[in-house]
């Protein structure tokens, strides 16, 4: 079965885009969207990945308005939610034993931050024998200043990364047409 996988639409991603961060794809919360609806009236589910930091001075401790869901991720009444500590959603949650409960072997993987915790997550689910692909524009990525990176060379390594060895990488409108 399939599934669609938002990883980490917080608002905290929200505030950088908003700032004006370098990033690529600051219209991915409306693919997503699109994404989520289509997955949806398919029957197919729709899992949310949320970040939750324990560090009260972190964007994403439960408490901080970072934390909170972007609109593209909220979910609708039975849809699993999982909070994660870690980069990757599978180590620091039960996704994969959700995941083989349900009988989802394909996730299709949006959000939030392509080089982190997108990159990190595809990798591990590749590494448990998932299916796994990555809606390229429904995918945030951000500029990594420190190392003078753009956020497009950063993004189009890890999307060559991915796709080398780990998942296929689409369009949504590849997928949405498909």
């Amino acid at each position: 079965m399939k599934a669609l996988l938002i990883i980490d639409m917080q608002g905290a991603i929200l505030d950088r885009i908003e700032a004006g961060l370098e990033c690529v794809n600051p219209q991915a919360p409306d693919r997503i969207s699109a994404l989520a609806a289509h997955y949806r009236h398919e029957g197919w589910p729709v899992l949310h990945v949320r970040h939750s930091d324990p560090d009260p001075r972190s964007p994403f401790h439960e408490s901080a308005a970072g934390y909170r869901p972007m609109a593209c991720e909220r979910a609708e009444a039975g849809e699993a939610i999982f909070v994660k500590r870690t980069s990757s959603a599978f180590a620091s949650t039960d996704l994969a034993e959700h995941l083989q409960e349900q009988g989802i072997t394909d996730l299709a993987v949006t959000g939030a931050v392509a080089g982190f915790c997108v990159n990190s997550t595809v990798r591990a689910g590749s590494d448990l024998g998932f299916d796994m692909t990555v809606i390229e524009d429904a995918v945030i990525g951000f500029e990594l200043p420190g190392a003078d990176l753009t956020a497009r060379a950063i993004f189009d390594v890890t999307m060559a990364l991915l796709k080398q060895d780990f998942a296929k990488v689409v369009t949504a409108e590849m997928l949405l047409s498909s």
